[in-house]
């Protein structure tokens, strides 16, 4: 076992360690959820790739991934099996960033078990959805960004070298994760652009390459090459369903803002009793859209719905502003809102009704599915299975969420570590590694439906790994200019006959 050890690089020895102690954790959830756990859109994925309705409303890319381990398999496990694979390595993958930054191996290696361990997020990978390659994007974006701030503290921002570009094309990469599996994904891409060019100057085109061009691929499929190779876009009912429900939180609370011709426009489409009711409640736009909410109507009057928007915006933006961070407060709030309102946490059970969620009620292609009985989840122990949803069940405890499950509390560790570690070390190039949590967090405030946990999982992770910093003790410091990285100082044992000691100059990282 030794000789074996010996014969691993030890550069290599950490992040294979990382690589096999996340994968184990992973397997052991994937085991106990096996083929994965699934939700209304997990089901949705299947129905669109196995009937031929391909759809944009959900991504397309994560929908090719379902179709091909389909097609392979005849199950979903292969994915869901792939997923843990991707996440272990971007957590390896960032763990070795943390170490350019003098962490050492020991809290890196801490901090990604720990990810894999809790359960919300550990449970979260082995999950069919598409916001789980969003979320492997966000960790790798987030450890590349972290090494190429380690470059400028070394003093290598203007070397371009083959290092260099490895981290540019993980940057890339991890954007354009983002970007595909995700609708509003480019819109981390975008929010990050501003924090990476200010904290790493000397790599500014490089940077626009790694964030701009991922995002107009991201938007060229979803507005050119989808609907070229037949791919149904999303309803308008679909794509401004959250500027209905905007209207609606602010007819709710002021509806003599309203002219006369307004209410003529929202009674074409729902009840105005239905648009100061239930549809007013600001926390979740689906209510808005439910019924008597015509969603046909609201298609075909869609133009002036949008101009309205804006009329309401022009003349009342504090409602209007108010409503969007209602909604949105999954992403900057620790603890829920009433649940009566649907503003508690929303949180998907790694189980699957018997009904799969109402789409063999009312879908008679899903009822009929040769495909309906992999829809389910059959865990390789039932021992297993019964223990791991005791500890996820146990984990989702209303007290703990603000901890174990929502977001924004670690958005804000993550900028308390990184900031303290900063400011106490005078370098501002670390600060880069807050662009992705930022990005993830503000991308949300701008447009939610609800408050959906998985929405702000990727932040959990980026979070829990921002936290070994607080121990860190990098070897660099500050030598003058704004790109000088320092050196450290060491004693170094003279050549034989030398009865002086001299001093050598070594990099810092």
């Amino acid at each position: 076992m030794n000789r074996t050890l010996e014969r691993i690089p030890v550069r290599r020895r950490l992040p294979l360690a990382v690589y096999a102690a996340t994968q184990l954790v992973f397997l052991v959830w994937w085991a106990a959820f096996y083929p994965g756990g699934m939700s209304y859109d997990s089901i949705s994925y299947v129905w669109h790739v196995t009937t031929g309705h391909w759809m944009s409303n959900h991504s397309v890319a994560y929908d090719g991934l379902v179709w091909l381990s389909i097609n392979l398999t005849g199950d979903l496990a292969l994915l869901t099996f792939a997923q843990t694979v991707a996440m272990a390595a971007a957590l390896a993958y960032a763990v070795t960033m943390l170490r350019m930054f003098g962490v050492r191996g020991k809290w890196g290696f801490a901090a990604a078990v720990a990810c894999a361990l809790l359960p919300a997020i550990g449970v979260f990978v082995v999950f069919v959805w598409k916001d789980v390659p969003f979320a492997i994007g966000a960790v790798v974006a987030f450890a590349a960004a972290g090494r190429l701030a380690a470059r400028r503290l070394r003093g290598d921002s203007q070397v371009r070298d083959r290092a260099f570009r490895n981290e540019i094309a993980m940057l890339f990469l991890g954007f354009l994760a983002m970007g595909l599996f995700r609708n509003n994904g480019l819109l981390v891409a975008v929010i990050a652009v501003p924090v990476l060019l200010l904290t790493l100057p000397k790599m500014r085109r490089w940077l626009v390459f790694a964030t701009v061009v991922p995002a107009l691929i991201s938007a060229l499929l979803n507005l050119a090459v989808y609907p070229a190779i037949g791919v149904k876009t999303p309803t308008k009912d679909q794509v401004y369903a959250m500027n209905y429900a905007d209207i609606a939180v602010v007819y709710g609370k002021v509806p003599q803002t309203f002219t006369p011709a307004d209410k003529a426009l929202m009674k074409k489409v729902a009840p105005l009793t239905h648009w100061g009711g239930r549809a007013s409640n600001c926390y979740n736009a689906d209510w808005a859209m439910q019924k008597p909410m015509n969603r046909k109507a609201a298609e075909k009057y869609n133009d002036q719905l949008i101009d309205l928007w804006f009329r309401v915006l022009k003349r009342t933006p504090d409602y209007m502003i108010s409503a969007r961070l209602c909604r949105s407060h999954i992403a900057w709030s620790p603890f829920p809102g009433p649940a009566d309102l649907a503003g508690n946490t929303l949180i998907t059970t790694p189980a699957v009704p018997s009904d799969l969620y109402g789409w063999a009620v009312w879908n008679d292609e899903v009822k009929n599915s040769p495909y309906r009985p992999i829809l389910k989840i059959r865990p390789l122990s039932e021992t297993l299975n019964h223990a791991a949803t005791f500890v996820w069940r146990a984990s989702i405890t209303p007290q703990l969420q603000w901890l174990l499950v929502r977001g924004a509390f670690w958005c804000y560790a993550a900028y308390a570590v990184v900031l303290w570690f900063s400011r106490k070390r005078r370098v501002w190039a670390p600060v880069a590694l807050l662009a992705v949590p930022l990005s993830l967090q503000l991308t949300v405030v701008a447009a939610n439906p609800a408050p959906l946990a998985r929405y702000m999982y990727a932040p959990i992770f980026l979070g829990i790994l921002c936290l070994p910093l607080i121990g860190a003790k990098p070897r660099f410091g500050r030598k003058g200019g704004t790109d000088q990285s320092a050196s450290l100082t060491v004693k170094k044992s003279p050549p034989r006959g030398n009865p002086h000691r001299k001093e050598e100059t070594v990099s810092a990282l």
